[in-house]
């Protein structure tokens, strides 16, 4: 069967063109991600860098309260609205380009969209709060589902599978039948494999590599390999030095059907996803022929 994917990503406020690569900026707003914990954790500093990506080429950007690195234990609703929807609202009106909530939890979902995010980013593919799906679709806002297996402070303890792109897909489709059920166009849906989410190294290796796969659910494909511990595995790097694994996750990515890259390091994934585009152009619409 071959699908032809949505040219475009419709959100609350705008509709996103898909014939480039777009690029997520990831903004952290916590004491403890793997990567930039603390960095970003006032709101000076995290509209600083927000307005700093955009000025990088960022086409979004992502804003999560609560780390979900392998092993990060949850984060209360209250702190968590604490720290994300103050920055939402300094940053909507000042940036061009949309924002995304990165959480899991409904509430925190209807407070950043009612403050101005127009993407509601979910790791756990509406697994873990009934509540979710509800909340984006009143909130019509773009939905990107995420495959995981249990929360962060769970997830690696069980990265085995008999049938790894049979059943990340089949947990996907389950999550975008939940989001339709709730009211939720097809057309707002954005799948992401969950690369690091409950996957060992030649689980990641494996999705990036047979991408295309999922291009059968019928929506757009987000990839997220930023800086994460399988390209340190293969490269020996440390987390700031994964630059360059990075890139090349991002550009085998794009080549096998992503069409959305959410990264730390906007400036360069930039460069990556554009010169990716050149070689193989976007401009028709993707199939998984």
């Amino acid at each position: 069967m071959t699908h032809v994917i949505t040219p475009t990503w419709e959100l609350s406020r705008r509709t996103l063109p898909l014939d480039r690569p777009l690029v997520m900026g990831i903004l952290n707003i916590t004491p403890d991600s793997f990567s930039d914990g603390n960095r970003f954790f006032s709101i000076e500093r995290a509209v600083e860098r927000a307005l700093e990506m955009e000025g990088e080429g960022a086409d979004i950007i992502d804003i999560g309260g609560e780390s979900t690195r392998p092993g990060s234990p949850a984060l209360g609703e209250a702190e968590e609205l604490d720290r994300v929807i103050p920055v939402v609202e300094a940053l909507s009106g000042r940036l061009k380009v949309p924002i995304s909530v990165d959480t899991y939890k409904g509430a925190v979902a209807r407070a950043a969209c009612a403050a101005g995010a127009e993407i509601v980013n979910d790791v756990s593919g509406l697994a873990f709060d009934p509540a979710m799906a509800q909340a984006v679709a009143k909130a019509d806002a773009g939905l990107v589902v995420m495959h995981t297996r249990g929360t962060p402070d769970k997830m690696q303890r069980d990265t085995s599978y008999d049938d790894l792109i049979g059943e990340v897909k089949a947990y996907l489709g389950r999550s975008i039948e939940t989001a339709v059920a709730a009211g939720l166009p097809r057309k707002r849906i954005v799948v992401d494999p969950g690369i690091g989410f409950a996957k060992d190294r030649a689980g990641n290796l494996e999705l990036i590599r047979r991408l295309r796969e999922f291009l059968d659910l019928g929506c757009p494909i987000l990839i997220g390999p930023s800086r994460k511990g399988f390209i340190g595995t293969v490269t020996g790097k440390k987390v700031d030095d994964r630059v360059m694994g990075t890139a090349a996750v991002v550009a085998v990515s794009i080549m096998n059907g992503a069409s959305i890259v959410r990264v730390h390091d906007v400036g360069a994934m930039r460069d990556v996803a554009d010169m990716t585009r050149a070689i193989l152009p976007l401009s028709e619409p993707l199939r998984n022929d």
